[in-house]
């Protein structure tokens, strides 16, 4: 396996940790618990704090999980692997682990530098074009 699917395969596993995450904290909201998570969750009340945050984090990394692994898959099928998509798909994964763990943390700015989790996303998203770009330059 190359390495850009290995990061991709590890995108993957980030993305199922998310729901682990998020639903541990949900259980641990008043009037939820775990045994009315593993029921139908009929009228379970809204998710708050780190809850809510973990769902929308989890949606945001699938929203950019879909076309990273369209860029990396059709690299791997025309025969495109560099060092340039080597470090597009190792920074775009670190990006990611910084995106989700500051959304879950409810992060948003850290001394002397405002809006660090769209610093984080901006940055997987700008390695997602240029590992896009190399297919085109191939």
């Amino acid at each position: 396996m190359t390495y850009e699917l290995t990061i991709l395969v590890l995108n993957a596993l980030l993305c199922l940790a998310f729901p682990w995450a998020y639903n541990y904290a949900y259980a641990k909201q008043p009037g939820v618990g775990g045994k009315r998570l593993m029921g139908n969750r009929d009228a379970l009340p809204e998710r708050t704090g780190m809850a809510a945050r973990g769902a929308r984090a989890h949606q945001n990394h699938l929203e950019n999980l879909v076309p990273f692994a369209i860029i990396v898959l059709a690299a791997h099928v025309i025969g495109v692997s560099n060092s340039v998509t080597v470090a597009c798909a190792t920074i775009f994964l670190a990006a990611r682990i910084a995106h989700g763990g500051l959304y879950l943390a409810g992060i948003t700015r850290v001394p002397g530098i405002n809006g660090v989790r769209s610093i984080a996303y901006f940055v997987s998203l700008f390695s997602m074009l240029v590992y896009a770009s190399q297919l085109f330059l191939a």
